[in-house]
């Protein structure tokens, strides 16, 4: 495993890490997240991304309890949350990113998880009804009270991560540190072209999700959506429009002989595509299975055989979808 650094900090992430996105507390309980952690971990990350929507505050307890039981020292492992959605309806309680919310939402956070602070927090969208200086005051002062380490957005637009980072600037307060944008080969705009200026303006570093695209890049919606995979789950058939886009799907098909000439799977192949972009300081995975978690590490050594011409042939699978 490789390590790179997030942003202009000088936090060192693993170059792959765990996200717990649908899966904890849907699909995966304690017994499994440990199973998967520990495989992780042996595999040299140090990166688990959690959200405080995720599962409605069960993900975060679930990896906090999976913590407990691995017993790790708390200086050998990086833990992040998000805030925005909020866990119950009311003024004040969900979709913002007021003073207020934020002060309770890390509070809840980090009782759920059991810990003293986490290591990387972020505004899990952009809130239009709230000044962006009270958001920025408020992540610094969540910083500077020791609650986290470092702060940061999550698909933002570049224009309000700008402005964030000028205010921040202004004050001389703690500035947002890193973004988490979707980024796949499906999806990719806001990582390549929106956020252009800002990684050498602001010194952007980023923790990317859904490198497979759902899963779509697996290959395993081929034939259809599986009855165990995460489309199937109640609340996530939005899912399925996207999943059964047959343009992408065709893409997907092209690019299972280029996967097979690199020795690769299908997904192995997707990570290590977004591992090739050096803007990139992590790549989130899900697991549900240790064997899931095996097969994701594996693409660290797939990027170094994606060359430039390689990149090409991909990108010409690509067309059209």
């Amino acid at each position: 495993m490789k390590y790179r650094q997030l942003g202009r900090s000088g936090l060192q992430v693993s170059e792959l890490s765990i996200g717990s996105w649908v899966s904890y507390g849907k699909q995966v309980d304690v017994d499994a997240a440990v199973e998967c952690m520990a495989a992780a971990r042996d595999a040299g990350v140090n990166f688990f991304d959690n959200a405080e929507v995720y599962a409605a505050g069960r993900s975060e307890e679930l990896m906090g309890e999976a913590l407990r039981r691995l017993g790790w020292s708390r200086d050998a492992y990086i833990v992040s949350s998000k805030f925005f959605w909020g866990l119950h309806e009311g003024p004040n309680r969900h979709h913002t990113l007021n003073r207020k919310y934020l002060r309770n939402a890390i509070e809840g956070s980090l009782r759920r998880f059991g810990l003293d602070y986490l290591d990387l927090v972020f505004c899990h969208r952009p809130d239009p009804h709230t000044p962006i200086e009270e958001t920025v005051w408020s992540m610094h002062d969540m910083v500077a009270r020791g609650d986290a380490l470092y702060w940061g957005t999550s698909e933002w637009p570049a224009a309000d991560i700008m402005a964030a980072f000028e205010i921040a600037e202004r004050h001389h307060l703690h500035k947002p540190l890193m973004e988490q944008p979707q980024y796949n080969l499906f999806h990719r705009e806001r990582v390549e072209i929106e956020y252009a200026r800002l990684y050498e303006h602001v010194g952007l570093g980023l923790t990317t999700w859904s490198p497979l695209a759902s899963g779509l890049l697996s290959g395993k919606y081929r034939d259809g959506i599986p009855a165990d995979s995460r489309a199937s789950l109640q609340g996530y058939e939005w899912l399925q429009g996207e999943l059964g886009d047959t343009a992408r799907r065709q893409a997907v098909e092209r690019l299972r002989p280029l996967a097979a000439e690199a020795g690769c799977t299908l997904a192995q192949l997707a990570l290590a595509w977004c591992l090739c972009n050096p803007l990139v300081s992590t790549v989130i995975t899900g697991a549900s299975r240790v064997a899931q978690v095996h097969e994701n590490m594996a693409a660290a050594d797939i990027a170094g055989r994606i060359d430039a011409a390689f990149k090409a042939r991909i990108e010409a699978a690509l067309a059209g979808s």
